[in-house]
């Protein structure tokens, strides 16, 4: 039983053994010189300025917080569109209800202003 998985233990040591030989490689081989310029922040090429930990508006986050929210619910709707006809009407109930509870959270924030960028 244990010669099934033969194969995919191999994949993984060549998989590692290569990725190892990369970074020794890259650490090697490089021709990296760090200056006071390379060891600034990047900013869009911009001089930086203020400090970098200087506190951001909770917005922002939550603008992230509903990215995350309605990236997650696009993963449950390609699942659920791929099984679709063998979920029958229980799995159309059961999205329309997780599809409701989205849409009624997406109308709150939109009330509440979270989506303004002011």
């Amino acid at each position: 039983m244990l010669r099934e998985y033969v194969p995919v233990l191999m994949i993984f040591a060549v998989s590692l053994g290569a990725a190892a030989a990369m970074v020794i490689g890259s650490a090697i081989f490089s021709s990296y010189r760090p200056t006071p310029v390379k060891k600034e922040p990047y900013e869009s090429g911009m001089p930086p300025i203020g400090e970098s930990r200087e506190r951001f508006a909770v917005k922002y986050y939550i603008v992230a917080m509903l990215f995350l929210l309605f990236d997650v619910e696009v993963v449950f709707l390609f699942t659920w569109g791929a099984v679709f006809r063998r979920l029958g009407l229980f799995g159309y109930l059961a999205i329309m209800v997780f599809l409701v509870l989205l849409i009624v959270g997406l109308l709150y924030e939109w009330r509440k202003g979270a989506l303004e960028w002011d």
